[in-house]
């Protein structure tokens, strides 16, 4: 209850009262700056798009100079670590958690949790899916509708579904 009340309500709050404000500089700089006290850790200059979820934000740590686009969604409830510098592209989706199955049914399994760790200066494009577990290293870039699964080395372009090395 308390981690509702002190973390999830309020930013949620905060997000719905400014998602009618358009995306632009001004915009997407205050939407961060009223978010940042509602994350386990967040650096300086966050900048959020409109229409972001978060759940169990008191699970997510933020670094400095992060740019989050219109309509990602972070499921933190196995824990997140966003270093500074990076850049997600519209409606990514982040998930730290994943079903399992009981009794012929994925509906009432017990889910498995699993961190997911983005290293500095990375660039997570479009549409992009990051699976529990995964770790992208400092400067990589995910292209755009990729399902990033497993590692990612420093300095790689990854691309597709599963996410492959490009180069």
């Amino acid at each position: 209850m308390w981690r509702l009340l002190r973390y999830d309500l309020p930013l949620h709050f905060v997000l719905r009262l400014t998602n009618w404000l358009p995306d632009n500089v001004k915009f997407i700089r205050l939407r961060g700056r009223l978010a940042r006290p509602f994350f386990k850790s967040c650096g300086k200059r966050l900048g959020l798009g409109r229409n972001i979820t978060f759940y169990n934000p008191s699970n997510i740590e933020i670094g400095d100079d992060v740019y989050i686009a219109y309509g990602c969604w972070f499921n933190g409830s196995g824990g997140i670590k966003i270093d500074s510098e990076v850049l997600f592209g519209p409606y990514g989706v982040i998930v730290t958690s994943n079903h399992t199955l009981s009794d012929k049914s994925y509906r009432f399994g017990v889910p498995v949790k699993a961190p997911i760790s983005i290293g500095k200066g990375a660039w997570i494009a479009a549409h992009v899916t990051i699976l529990a577990g995964t770790k992208i290293g400092e400067g990589a870039l995910i292209a755009a509708n990729s399902v990033v699964s497993k590692e990612v080395d420093d300095l790689t372009i990854m691309g597709g579904v599963p996410a492959k090395k490009i180069k």
